[in-house]
């Protein structure tokens, strides 16, 4: 154990090039020139945020083709709700707190842009004490 100097540094061999250089076109092309296997492939959406890709059928249900599109609820019954709610003296939030949704729904609902819920709807004309009856969706 004597023999071990533990100032003493020896270095067998220089440091290889970093990751980052490495990658870099004028490593790629060197190594190309030597005459090594350089293996290169580009990941896919790589340092972009594209963690949720459009697929086709989604891109068509946007652009709400005759067929495929969701039914929506009708103005009519958007103005009911409407009328309902301010003839109980109730703001959008108001009716919203009292049937444990969120003030967008009733927005949504009354601006006639909501996919109809049988669920919502029941708890609406609970809430206004009229029905929403009739055609719920165009």
């Amino acid at each position: 154990m004597a023999e071990s100097d533990w100032d003493t540094v020896t270095v067998l061999r220089k440091k290889g090039p970093t990751a980052a250089q490495a990658k870099s076109k004028q490593a790629i092309l060197a190594a190309q020139r030597r005459g090594e296997d350089v293996e290169t492939s580009k990941k896919w959406a790589a340092g972009q945020n594209k963690q949720h890709s459009i697929t086709k059928n989604t891109a068509k249900l946007d652009r709400e083709t005759e067929e495929l599109h969701h039914d929506r609820v009708t103005l009519e019954v958007g103005k009911v709700i409407q009328q309902g709610r301010q003839s109980k003296g109730l703001t959008q939030k108001d009716l919203a707190t009292k049937i444990n949704e969120k003030p967008q729904v009733i927005a949504d609902y009354e601006s006639g842009r909501a996919i109809p819920n049988n669920q919502v709807l029941g708890k609406i004309e609970r809430a206004i004490g009229m029905r929403t009856w009739g055609v719920r969706v165009q």
